[in-house]
């Protein structure tokens, strides 16, 4: 237990008081009483002042609520759960329960997703109408049922890209170590969920669902970057996938790989042109090894070609060809 004399440390204070520090609290322990509550009115005052200056009109724009974060990634890991049950939170299940079990988990998530996407919908709408921008008003039941039609159909591909790991990677014993540990997977199993409600026009959601899971990996895909199937990505660490990005089937990513921009247009009044076509297309059976980048909108990499590694590639290649690095001279000294 310290003592502490506070008067140089607190010039406008009156008088001298000494503190007893415990755990986190200190307590007065001599001093006068008034200068104690004066020392509690000017901190209750610095506080407002700072409460009063934090407020913002830029920020506050409306008072609709935007999406919950937890929220959102809670929906993906129970989307996951769905898919893959028993691999992450839920037991397995089989049979008839399993169907039951199922069933009330898509109740849950059905009601918790209508509200995260109404939220969405309700926040963009009056973000725009502020700024003078006409903005139709969609259903979020409507999108929210859309989205969980689309899941049988989610399942059957990423099992697909669980095969392609399993056949791409000779140190991958079972499917089950696959699904369970490999980041790559995580990452497009995400990303599958992200795309889907992308393509239905949700905001926000997409967007909060790619960046918890480059977070979790280290594997950065924009929600709007169309995957083909049986889609592997190894190692994964450093991989990012442009928004335009546009990916066949049976395509293999190395760590470090970047499918990226050139530059970004802008306009007569110096703002950036979206909606352009800036990533590169990776047609059927590519692979692309460790630290390559490819880049732009019209760049086309033909159907099995392959990319070596640490490439810079910004031009379009035909089918069937290999793009390499001309190899290196190793040259070796007796250290001094």
């Amino acid at each position: 237990m310290t003592l502490h004399n506070r008067h140089d440390q607190v010039p406008w204070f009156r008088g001298t008081c000494q503190w007893n520090q415990v755990g986190t609290r200190c307590l007065c322990v001599s001093g006068r009483t008034d200068d104690l509550m004066s020392l509690h009115d000017i901190s209750q005052r610095s506080l407002e002042s700072i409460a009063a200056a934090l407020q913002s009109d830029e920020v506050a724009e409306h008072d609709s609520p935007l999406p919950s974060v937890e929220g959102v990634v809670s929906i993906g890991a129970d989307v996951r759960d769905l898919l893959f049950p028993g691999y992450r939170r839920a037991r397995r299940t089989t049979g008839l329960t399993g169907v039951r079990e199922r069933t009330q988990l898509l109740t849950r998530l059905q009601t918790r997703l209508r509200l995260e996407v109404g939220r969405a919908l309700v926040h963009v709408q009056q973000t725009l109408r502020i700024h003078g921008e006409h903005v139709d008003s969609p259903c979020p039941v409507a999108l929210t049922d859309l989205f969980l039609n689309t899941l049988p159909q989610l399942q059957q591909i990423l099992r697909t890209d669980v095969q392609a790991a399993f056949d791409g990677d000779p140190a991958a014993r079972t499917s089950d170590e696959i699904l369970l540990c490999y980041p790559g997977i995580e990452a497009v199993l995400m990303h599958r969920v992200a795309h889907e409600l992308h393509r239905l026009q949700i905001p926000y959601l997409p967007r909060i669902l790619a960046e918890w899971a480059h977070r979790e990996t280290g594997i950065d895909i924009h929600p709007g970057a169309i995957i083909g199937s049986r889609f592997f990505i190894d190692h994964g660490t450093g991989v990012v996938i442009g928004e335009t990005s546009e990916i066949g089937n049976g395509v293999t990513l190395y760590q470090g790989v970047t499918l990226g921009a050139w530059s970004f247009p802008r306009d007569e009044q110096g703002n950036l042109i979206r909606g352009t076509k800036r990533h590169p297309t990776l047609e059927d059976d590519v692979t692309v090894y460790s630290n390559a980048t490819v880049l732009g909108g019209t760049t086309v990499v033909g159907k099995g070609s392959q990319i070596g590694s640490s490439v810079t590639l910004g031009r379009s290649i035909p089918a069937n060809t290999i793009v390499t690095i001309e190899k290196p001279v190793l040259r070796f000294r007796e250290a001094a």
